[in-house]
């Protein structure tokens, strides 16, 4: 979170000291570029296969990440718009309880496809929102760690899932061309499976709870 709070800091002066740009405070289109912490949850929530009975007292973990990220957005209404994201952020898993310590999944890169409708509040100059929406999680370039890969896991793979993201946030103006501040914060309800194979083949299956909080922080652009 401290990452997150300086790449918002730094943008917010960047939006500040920026000479002013043809814009339109009024204009039907929004881009953010923005500072973004992923706040993974990760535990598992189910065990579809077990063999070797690994999973029993034992949890997963993924680590948070701070990524940049762009947002567009189009105003269909002066209240009513939709937007999407764009971001790629990389993780890594390990183990708690009787896995404590276990390096399970060395890299996960995760792209969020997400769109939202948004219902823009009239609050003078501040502009608060509420926005919800549906989100399919792509999972790219697994990696099984080093733990996984010395009980023989050669490959691993996560399912792809669609799922829906809550939003709310705050839009603030610095001067009259378009520009400003925007701090966001978004709760995806969202499940994944992982598939640990050895030679094509399942030995371990386990349904993980993501649940990410996908909290941003940066200046926006309307035109």
């Amino acid at each position: 979170m401290r990452k997150l709070t300086m790449l918002a800091a730094l943008a917010a002066t960047t939006a500040i000291s920026t000479p002013a740009l043809a814009g339109n405070p009024e204009g039907n289109w929004q881009v953010k570029v923005l500072g973004t912490g992923v706040l993974v949850d990760g535990e598992i929530s189910k065990v579809e296969l077990d063999p070797l009975a690994l999973t029993p007292g034992g949890q997963t973990d993924i680590n948070n990440n701070v990524v940049p990220t762009v947002a567009i957005e189009y105003y269909a209404t002066k209240n009513i718009s939709v937007e999407t994201i764009c971001c790629l952020t990389q993780h890594h898993a390990t183990g708690r309880g009787t896995l404590d310590g276990a390096r399970l999944v060395d890299h996960i890169m995760i792209l969020p496809a997400t769109v939202t409708v948004k219902y823009h509040l009239d609050a003078g100059p501040i502009k608060p929102y509420v926005g919800v929406g549906p989100s399919l999680f792509f999972f790219i370039d697994e990696k099984p760690g080093a733990d996984a890969a010395a009980l023989g896991v050669d490959k691993l793979k996560l399912e792809n899932e669609f799922g829906f993201a809550v939003q709310a946030g705050v839009d603030i103006p610095v001067n009259d061309t378009g520009m400003g501040i925007s701090i966001d914060a978004k709760k995806y309800f969202m499940d994944t499976t992982a598939h640990f194979k050895v030679g094509g083949s399942d030995v371990l299956v386990t349904e993980h709870k993501l649940d990410p909080w996908v909290v941003s922080g940066g200046v926006y652009f309307r035109f």
